[in-house]
C-alpha cells in the first residue's frame, strides 16, 4: 500500500514539474499569459456581511461571476490573514481591512501568484504622516527594506470613492507590484517586466511623451519619473478605463496585457 502511495506521489511531482518547466515556459511564449490562474482544492470562506461589502465597494467584483466572485472572496480573506495590518492613532476595523485587500486584489486578480514576501505590514495612519526619513509628509509610500505599504487613510478613502485618477490604493501597489516584476521570474512578473520595458518607452521616447501631455489625460506627476509614470496610468487603468482607451488604445492595451486583464 505504501509503495503505491510512493509511486503515486513521485508521479504527481513528475508532472507538475512538466507542466511549470515544459508546458507553461512554452504557453506563455505562445499566449503572453499564465497556463492557469486559479487552482483552490478549499476555498476559503469569508462572513456574508464581508461579501456585501465587497459587492457595495467594488463594481470589479459585483460584476464578477459567480465562480470568480469565490476566487476573488479567498483571495481577499487570504490577504487579510496573511499580511499584519497596523494602526497608528487609529483602529483597523474590518471594513478597512476588506477595502485594501479588496484594492490588492483587483489589481492582481490576472496574476496567479499574488501573496507576496515583499511586503509583510500594511501601515495605516488616519492622515498624511511625517516622515523623520526625507523630512516630509507622505499620504502613502511602500518601502521596500522595511518590507511595509503605508497609507493614510484619509487620502485611501477619498480615492477609493471618487473616479479622478487619483488612487492611493492601486499607486502604492503598483509600486509593489513594479518592484516584484524585477525580482521573480514568476509568469505574471515576467509578463509585467515584458509589457513595462514596452510601456516605459511611452516615457523615454520625446515624441511618445509628448503626445501624452497634449491630450492632458494624466496628471504631471506621472512625468516625475517612469515607476511614477506606471502607477498613475494603473490608477487611470482602473478609475476611467472608457476614457483611457479611447484616447490611447496602444498604451491602454499594454496595460491590460502587463496585469493580465479580462475586462467584464
Amino acid at each position: 500500500m505504501f509503495v503505491f502511495f510512493f509511486i503515486g506521489i513521485l508521479i504527481a511531482l513528475v508532472l507538475m514539474v512538466i507542466v511549470f518547466r515544459i508546458i507553461e515556459p512554452i504557453y506563455l511564449l505562445m499566449f503572453n499569459k499564465p497556463l492557469f490562474l486559479f487552482w483552490y482544492p478549499i476555498l476559503k470562506q469569508i462572513d456574508p456581511r464581508d461579501k456585501t461589502i465587497l459587492g457595495r465597494e467594488f463594481p470589479y467584483y459585483f460584476n464578477l461571476s459567480d465562480k470568480k466572485k469565490r476566487y476573488f472572496e479567498h483571495r481577499v480573506g487570504s490577504f487579510i490573514d496573511h499580511y499584519n495590518f497596523e494602526g497608528k492613532e487609529i483602529e483597523v476595523t474590518q471594513e478597512m481591512k476588506l477595502i485594501i485587500a479588496g484594492t490588492y486584489v483587483m489589481l492582481t486578480f490576472g496574476m496567479r501568484n499574488y501573496l507576496l514576501e515583499l511586503f509583510e505590514n500594511i501601515i495605516i495612519y488616519p492622515k498624511a504622516y511625517y516622515s523623520t526619513i526625507n523630512q516630509a509628509y507622505h499620504k502613502g509610500e511602500y518601502n521596500p527594506r522595511m518590507k511595509a505599504v503605508v497609507f493614510s487613510w484619509e487620502d485611501f478613502q477619498s480615492g477609493h470613492k471618487t473616479q479622478d485618477n487619483i488612487n492611493l490604493g492601486l499607486h502604492e501597489f503598483t509600486h509593489v507590484l513594479h518592484f516584484y516584476s524585477r525580482k521573480s521570474s514568476d509568469p505574471g512578473a515576467v509578463i509585467f517586466y515584458d509589457e513595462f520595458t514596452e510601456i516605459e518607452k511611452y516615457f523615454d521616447d520625446e515624441y511618445l511623451t509628448n503626445k501624452l501631455k497634449e491630450r492632458n489625460y494624466f496628471r504631471d506627476y506621472a512625468y516625475t519619473n517612469k515607476f511614477e509614470f506606471l502607477a498613475v496610468i494603473l490608477e487611470h487603468f482602473f478609475e476611467t478605463p472608457e476614457i483611457f482607451k479611447k484616447e490611447f488604445p496602444e498604451l491602454f492595451e499594454r496595460v491590460k496585457l502587463m496585469i493580465n486583464y479580462n475586462e467584464l
